[in-house]
């Protein structure tokens, strides 16, 4: 596995690099071939605002195949973060590859109709005009994908939406978790 590790307002140094080199190594194991990870990005970063009770801050982001894992800890201590970072990354890589072995086996029966979602009504209340900045922008290639597959990719980045491509009509859908725990399918009206 290729891993890159980079820092932000810290200088990294050799321990602290081979530390996190090994760490997220270690997620390398569950998969057979060993060609399945192409590449993690380690990015170590040290917070200056002095109003963040937790300055030393580890993110690491995984591409396997396709899919992108994501995960970003933080502690008063740079090697606590790193190792909290690699455990809930390591969660993640099982939680993945263990939905990746129940598709194989035809174990995951789900159908589209569990993601219907009723529309709900939605209430603009007027508030004081607040100018909304815009702060960062990111792109990304959106492949084709089931709603259940988007599900998982949402859950293994950690995130409360995604953005992404039906297979089935061409159309950019929006999976996102509700509030009772579970998911809601945006698409587009005809």
């Amino acid at each position: 596995m290729d891993v890159t590790v980079k820092g932000r307002n810290i200088s990294v140094t050799e321990a602290l690099e081979r530390y996190a080199f090994e760490k997220v190594e270690r997620v390398s194991k569950f998969f057979d071939d060993g060609r399945s990870v192409s590449r993690a990005e380690v990015e170590l970063i040290h917070e200056r605002n002095p109003s963040i009770p937790d300055p030393e801050v580890a993110e690491a982001t995984l591409f396997i195949n396709g899919t992108v894992l994501k995960a970003r800890e933080a502690s008063q201590d740079m090697y606590a973060s790193i190792d909290r970072m690699s455990d809930k990354l390591e969660r993640q890589v099982k939680r993945y590859r263990g939905r990746q072995i129940d598709r194989w086996h035809g174990q995951i029966k789900s159908s589209d109709a569990e993601l219907a979602v009723e529309p709900e009504p939605f209430v603009i209340e007027e508030e004081e005009e607040v100018e909304a900045r815009i702060v960062r922008t990111k792109q990304f290639q959106m492949k084709p994908m089931s709603a259940q597959e988007a599900v998982l990719q949402m859950e293994l980045l950690d995130h409360d939406f995604f953005v992404f491509t039906s297979a089935e009509s061409g159309d950019i859908n929006v999976v996102y978790r509700r509030r009772d725990g579970d998911y809601g399918l945006i698409e587009p009206a005809r």
